[in-house]
């Protein structure tokens, strides 16, 4: 049987304990830093309580033992690794915390949440209630093994999320393109799918371990701006330094494209029929591409007509008409 004085002990430790619960959930979820003086102060004292009591709680005690297989001392030292457990993790959601990185932090975060969690109840169930944790442990492995081949697919998803996460190839608001042709901006990224916005304003769900081994552009980064070429064929009728000028001054005066840095146009090429050139501007975001690039062979061909420039037709046009003509010219005609 117990004494006085550990059974009051142990009435201490079980107050204290219950009593730290609801002062803990009366603090609220925003008041993080309250919370974890609360669990520190009631764990501390807590502490002191049993170790003053000559109860140590990382201890195996028997049935008959002070602290050992009775209701009181059980409640007591679970109680008091519970606390341990909250007091680890209030400390871990307040003070781990990446500047400018708020996603990898609290992945870092759940991953040690987890791991104190896990620790805790291994601890509760070795400690507390004497159970043989090596064969736990062994047993747990086992089943642990069983479920990992059953959700493969699944597990796939959630560690490739995990490497989403920590590489940061991409960010809520991006807008990304794959390897297969999908683009559009992220609006939900989680441990197992991303979704991506299409600009067909449709939900694109991708599974994180597909996500992981395709080829992905993201169009956000450095900037917003992207990139666009039009390929275009003018009538060899003039030089191409006036071509590549009339066609410039067209591009300074579209609304819909970047300015700074200035559109280009490069001359690739020239023959006989047409002079091929090639547009380069910038449009400030990737869903402006279509309303730019209208505007831009919009203003372009007014131009052009402008200054009586007229488009060439491409090479394909009229290669085998030539052609044509030479093997007339080579052949006699059956009736001859």
């Amino acid at each position: 049987m117990f004494d006085d004085h550990t059974v009051l002990a142990l009435a201490i430790v079980n107050l204290l304990g219950v009593l730290g619960i609801v002062v803990w959930h009366l603090q609220g979820r925003d008041r993080p830093t309250a919370r974890l003086i609360v669990q520190i102060v009631f764990f501390v004292a807590m502490t002191v309580v049993l170790m003053s009591s000559g109860i140590m709680p990382y201890r195996v005690y028997g049935a008959g033992a002070a602290g050992g297989g009775s209701f009181p001392g059980t409640s007591a030292r679970v109680l008091w690794w519970v606390h341990l457990a909250w007091a680890s993790i209030g400390f871990v959601r307040l003070y781990i915390v990446l500047d400018r990185r708020p996603q990898e932090a609290r992945l870092i975060q759940d991953l040690i949440v987890a791991a104190v969690y896990l620790g805790v109840t291994l601890s509760i169930v070795g400690f507390v209630f004497g159970a043989p944790i090596g064969t736990l442990v062994a047993t747990s492995g086992l089943v642990a093994i069983i479920v990992g081949l059953a959700l493969q697919n699944t597990l796939g998803d959630l560690f490739s999320g995990v490497a989403l996460t920590l590489g940061r190839p991409f960010t809520i608001g991006d807008w990304i393109q794959l390897g297969d042709g999908t683009e559009g901006r992220v609006v939900e990224t989680n441990w197992r799918s991303t979704h991506v916005l299409t600009p067909a304003h449709n939900i694109v769900v991708l599974p994180n371990s597909a996500l992981a081994k395709v080829t992905l552009i993201n169009l956000t980064r450095p900037d917003e701006s992207h990139l666009l070429v039009l390929p275009l064929r003018i009538a060899a009728t003039h030089r191409p330094s006036l071509v590549a000028d009339v066609i410039v001054t067209a591009l300074k005066t579209c609304k819909g494209i970047v300015q700074d840095p200035q559109p280009l146009v490069a001359v690739k090429g020239m023959d006989a029929i047409g002079i091929e050139v090639e547009l380069q501007f910038r449009v400030p975001h990737p869903a402006d591409r279509v309303p730019a690039r209208n505007e831009v062979i919009d203003v372009v061909c007014e131009q052009c007509a402008a200054n009586g420039l007229e488009f060439a037709p491409p090479p394909q046009s009229y290669l085998y008409p030539w052609v044509g003509m030479a093997l007339g010219r080579i052949m006699p005609s059956p009736e001859r």
